[in-house]
């Protein structure tokens, strides 16, 4: 008798165990991680949300649409597009991923191994945007705050996943991309893209679009007039500029 009732607890426990927990209601404060291990709130956000797939792909969507109609009648070969590179183009949650689940920290060293790797997958609908831009007569210019030192790797992995661009620019002094961008508008850039006009910027961070940085936030509501339009921000909750500001 006693080896069966051991038995129905057993069963009743396994049981329990595999059914599916309540979804929190609304508003409830969820509790913190308990391990080390497990993913920031962030990355499992971007890595397992439907939110996230569906934001990516509706702003890549709009874009496409605004590109239209900004490039109907400029003639080919005479605009771009700037893109940044990381969760932009491509995602890095893998090696946010990889890194916790190892118990280890985000250093140089262990970014530059991710990099070598050639692992970051493309974003959700940069590709169809992208071979847009190609269809319509533009350049792509990604200019990304990725050192220098990890371009060839940056670049081999676009080949990797058979992502477009045109010119790759690089990080070579304090990240300012206003410098890149002129490159590519006088036609310095490279040998293979001549002056060109961008019509166009996305990113995911303020400072992906000319004359932004946190400040705007405190800025009239028309300096916001270029997003939707010539500037479109992907989300990143995992790092950026917004992390040096103060917290109110």
């Amino acid at each position: 008798m006693k080896a069966l009732l051991l038995l129905l607890v057993a069963v009743t426990l396994g049981g329990c165990s595999s059914s599916k927990p309540p979804e929190p209601d609304p508003g409830t404060e969820l509790p913190a991680l308990e391990s080390s291990l497990e993913l920031p709130r962030s990355v499992h956000w971007m890595r397992n949300s439907a939110e996230y797939q569906a934001v990516l792909r509706q702003t890549y969507f709009v874009a496409a649409s605004e590109l239209r109609r900004i490039v109907a009648e400029k003639e080919s070969g005479s605009w771009a597009v700037a893109l940044d590179a990381d969760e932009t183009v491509i995602s890095n949650t893998l090696y946010e991923k990889d890194l916790r689940s190892s118990g280890q920290q985000n250093t140089s060293e262990n970014w530059e191994v991710w990099v070598a790797r050639q692992e970051a997958t493309p974003i959700a609908g940069a590709i169809e945007f992208l071979a847009l831009v190609k269809n319509l007569g533009g350049y792509i210019a990604i200019v990304t705050n990725r050192s220098d030192i990890d371009c060839p790797d940056t670049r081999d992995n676009f080949r990797k996943f058979d992502i477009p661009f045109d010119v790759m620019l690089c990080k070579v002094d304090d990240g300012e991309k206003e410098p890149r961008w002129e490159m590519v508008e006088k036609g310095t850039a490279s040998s293979n893209i001549p002056p060109v006009e961008i019509v166009m910027w996305i990113g995911d961070n303020i400072k992906d679009f000319p004359d932004h940085g946190q400040e705007l936030r405190f800025r009239a509501e028309t300096l916001f007039a270029d997003f939707g339009t010539r500037y479109f921000v992907l989300p990143n909750p995992m790092y950026g500029s917004w992390q040096a500001n103060e917290h109110n």
